[in-house]
């Protein structure tokens, strides 16, 4: 279990502070400790996981030793191409050469000193597939499944995921699973698949408030969780960093607070911030993100941007030039019976299948709806300036809701009458019905129906081009008989909608680092001993979202280049750091295994 702060002794040292448990910063203390240094995390919620147990727990690492196993012909300096191409000045090439060289080390040094594994997904094709560079498998990572039962009373500090992710009463699966379960009934090698889960599922709930077997993000984060322990690594949680304390060289300790608890700590090596960013800072959000109602935002709830208030108050300085200041989804809103808001991002599971359609507030459609997450979010966004689109509307028919789901609503058309009665869900006995339900044009969703109507027989998409491009394709239907797998036709009575908003995933704009994740000042020189990685640091990506797990890589990179940088500097105390300038090499093997 996490410790509580009453049993650090005032003045106590660390070699390495960690702020912020999500999987970033658990990375990055997870570094310190294998290279072995004494590590403190902090986390300020009464959770380890942060935003990364949510996720699918995806990590964007090309040229890992995964990679060849799915695609020998990918490399880094393909990478490094595509990425020219995709962000281009939106962010420093420096900084990108720096993450594509530290990932696959990142990779492999957690493996081989940890219970941290990865895969690669066989098939998982970049956004951006249309750009010269892209590939179609091998720089996507999933972290192998994890049994919750290896970490005791521990399991609990696990944030769970999104119930509405769940099946069953909080029995995690993932895409391979639901493939197996949709089977069941029509393959022997689905139906045993799905019988190993269920029954695991029933012997966990004889015993856990949820099931144990953890996959995605929440396998990640039991892995990372599990590794932390082992090397001894003092967590805390529901612990707020109140103050970064500077001496001659740097950030020199933290004040720490945990309910009534006050505590000083010192740091040799320095102060990691991997708290998840600024998006539930009630200021920067307004200023950053307008418009955009926090109560739309999926994402954990710790990521209220105090850890970057102190640094900013240090000296440190945000990042310009994004595409935009956070990377977005498309998400729908339901009160649940608690009274708590689920908060369902629509990655893949509906939108651009066949049979589904987006419009505004006049019934036109008005993007491409199998494009990118992000890029629709922000396509939502550019809209409502000219048409209400926010919110938007997701159609489909009976036949689209049966096969797919809509949203919360699970595939197969049936238990629809609840999500009917709250509103989430709106039926419509024709299309005119519907609209009236809805408040949106009837004649322009009659048209937009009769032209994808049109388009899912030609298979070609006219206004949008939906189902042009290699990531496109793979999110339609494969079993899709039709000419083009992500168009069909919208008829069959009854028609459902649900309401779409723009919601903030996580941070793109953040604290200004360093190639070694070292924060920068507003002279672009370093602030001794502090250092931030994950969605507290300015993204690589500049704002833009060229694959999967785009956070989560570069958080991974670059929480390893701060921890063994920190790390070194705690080693080498004496050695003269008036510019924070380590002469010794940052890959100095320091595989020292505290236990």
């Amino acid at each position: 279990m996490a410790e509580t702060l009453d049993t650090l002794g005032q003045n106590e040292t660390f070699d390495v502070v960690v702020v912020g448990a999500g999987g970033a910063g658990m990375s990055a203390a997870l570094v310190a400790a294998i290279d072995g240094a004494r590590v403190l995390l902090v986390e300020s919620t009464e959770y380890v996981g942060g935003t990364t147990a949510y996720s699918a727990g995806t990590t964007w690492i090309p040229a890992s030793t995964h990679a060849a196993g799915v695609n020998r012909d990918d490399s880094s300096a393909n990478a490094e191409g595509f990425l020219d191409r995709a962000v281009g000045g939106r962010s420093s090439a420096a900084m990108r050469r720096a993450f594509l060289d530290a990932g696959p080390k990142a990779v492999a040094h957690i493996e081989a000193n940890s219970d941290v594994k990865y895969r690669a997904r066989p098939f998982h094709p970049d956004y951006l597939s249309e750009i010269e560079g892209s590939t179609l498998r091998g720089r996507a990572l999933e972290p192998l499944p994890f049994d919750g039962r290896k970490l005791g009373r521990a399991f609990s500090l696990i944030r769970p995921p999104i119930p509405e992710f769940t099946v069953l009463g909080g029995m995690m699966v993932d895409r391979d699973d639901v493939g197996h379960l949709l089977n069941m009934t029509k393959s022997f090698a689905s139906f045993r698949h799905a019988a190993k889960l269920l029954a695991r599922h029933a012997r966990d709930r004889m015993s856990s408030p949820r099931g144990t077997r953890l996959v995605m993000g929440n396998a990640l984060i039991g892995r990372l969780l599990y590794s932390l322990l082992q090397r001894g690594v003092t967590v805390l949680t529901s612990t707020t960093l109140e103050a970064l304390h500077a001496g001659a060289n740097g950030i020199e300790a933290v004040t720490l607070s945990q309910v009534n608890e006050r505590r000083r700590i010192g740091v040799k090596g320095g102060v990691i911030l991997a708290s998840g960013g600024f998006n539930r800072h009630p200021a920067r959000r307004r200023e950053m993100l307008p418009g955009a109602d926090p109560a739309w935002c999926p994402g954990a709830p710790g990521h209220r941007g105090g850890a970057q208030d102190l640094a900013l108050a240090s000296g440190a300085r945000f990042g310009e030039g994004a595409l935009s200041n956070a990377f977005w989804a498309p998400v729908s809103v339901r009160n649940r019976a608690d009274g708590t808001t689920a908060v369902f991002p629509h990655f893949i599971m509906d939108r651009g299948k066949p049979g589904m359609i987006t419009v505004d507030k006049s019934g036109r459609r008005f993007l491409n709806e199998n494009t990118s997450y992000h890029l629709f979010g922000i396509a939502m966004q550019k809209a409502n300036t000219t048409t209400p689109s926010v919110p938007a509307y997701l159609i489909t028919d009976s036949e689209g809701l049966r096969k797919y789901g809509l949203g919360m609503v699970r595939p197969g058309g049936k238990g629809l009458a609840p999500f009917l009665a709250d509103g989430y869900l709106v039926e419509g006995k024709t299309l005119d019905e519907l609209a009236a339900k809805l408040d949106i044009d009837k004649t322009g969703l009659a048209d937009s129906v009769a032209r994808m109507n049109r388009y899912a027989q030609t298979g070609v998409d006219a206004d949008f081009q939906r189902g042009t491009t290699d990531y496109q394709n793979a999110n339609g239907d494969a079993n899709w008989t039709g000419p083009n797998k992500c168009l069909g036709p919208i008829g069959q009575a009854p028609f459902y909608a649900v309401r779409l908003y723009p919601g903030d995933i996580g941070a793109a704009t953040g604290l200004v680092v360093d190639t070694d994740a070292r924060v920068l000042n507003r002279d672009d020189r370093p602030i001794g001993g502090l250092y931030a990685c994950g969605n507290d640091a300015q993204s690589v990506m500049g704002g833009v979202y060229p694959g999967p797990g785009i956070t989560l890589g570069p958080g991974l990179a670059f929480g390893y280049l701060a921890a063994r940088h920190a790390t070194v500097r705690a080693k080498h105390p004496n050695q003269p750091t008036h510019d924070d300038a380590l002469d010794l090499p940052i890959d100095l093997p320091l595989h020292a295994h505290a236990k």
